[in-house]
């Protein structure tokens, strides 16, 4: 499918490769329980959403709440992650889309996106082995212009030393915007279509999803929001076209697996019909 495609994104040397690590785990080992002993929900296999797109909402309310700085709320943020990517993996959730950076946030105060580059960054460094031994494939989406160089050597390298996993993939989404994703896919296909590649009267919704930043990512089926917000903010627009959504009045440094199992719970609940009639 991407044959037509030119990546964004600069793929990394061999040698760069051989430096991120090992490769994928042999055996992947189980996620961690969480520490209350909960267990996922029986829910039927094929009620279970796929593909789970989550807006890591709340971390300044909740530091603000508690006389911290702002910082602190996104520090806390790193271990939640984790404990979600643990409660998809239970869940039996194969798709996970986290929204770490918008292209919006470059509009907040020069020492926070200082903070949130670094801090995005670290996470990733730091976590991504354990991921690798829980089997999770780690996937960048986003734009490079503005992203630090630094950023995105680790995204790679956590990319390539998971790209064989297929216990559940980990979208983080750093320096995204859906209206972004869509303009620059817009760009390209026009590129193709100007070149002569591509006849513009063939144009179909599914050449034009080729053309964004991971094609083979699945439709997103429960859009999640703790923190009370009611918006998307533009956080895959064209993938959640058909999502369920479902807001949380808990602000993401408070949020767990257990807040995961209940929205899929709701999600397993819903009528989705697709503009059918059941």
């Amino acid at each position: 499918m991407r044959c037509v495609i030119q990546r964004r994104r600069t793929r990394r040397t061999g040698a760069e490769t051989a430096a991120a690590g090992p490769g994928p785990a042999a055996a992947p080992r189980p996620p961690d329980p969480h520490p209350s002993g909960a267990t996922p929900p029986d829910i039927p296999a094929a009620l279970v959403p796929r593909h789970v797109a989550l807006v890591m909402d709340g971390n300044g309310r909740w530091a603000r709440e508690r006389g911290l700085p702002r910082t602190a709320g996104h520090e806390r943020g790193e271990a939640v992650l984790m404990d979600t990517v643990c409660g998809c993996i239970e869940m039996g959730v194969s798709h996970l889309s986290a929204y770490a950076f918008s292209t919006e946030n470059w509009k907040r105060s020069p020492e926070e996106v200082r903070f949130l580059m670094g801090f995005n960054r670290d996470v990733i460094r730091r976590r991504r082995d354990e991921m690798n031994e829980m089997g999770v494939r780690v996937r960048w989406a986003g734009r490079r212009p503005r992203l630090w160089k630094s950023v995105i050597t680790e995204l790679e390298a956590a990319e390539e030393l998971t790209a064989g996993n297929s216990v559940m993939t980990l979208t983080m989404c750093v320096n995204y915007g859906g209206r972004a994703e869509i303009a620059d896919a817009a760009q390209a296909l026009a590129r193709e279509a100007a070149a002569g590649r591509i006849d513009p009267e063939k144009i179909t919704e599914k050449t034009f999803a080729r053309y964004l930043d991971e094609p083979d990512m699945p439709d997103v089926d429960l859009f999640l929001r703790p923190s009370g917000e009611l918006r998307t903010s533009n956080f895959l627009p064209w993938q959640s076209a058909y999502a369920e959504l479902v807001f949380q009045d808990t602000l993401f440094p408070d949020f767990d697996r257990r807040d995961l199992w209940s929205a899929c719970l709701e999600y397993a609940r819903r009528d989705r019909r697709f503009g059918g009639v059941k």
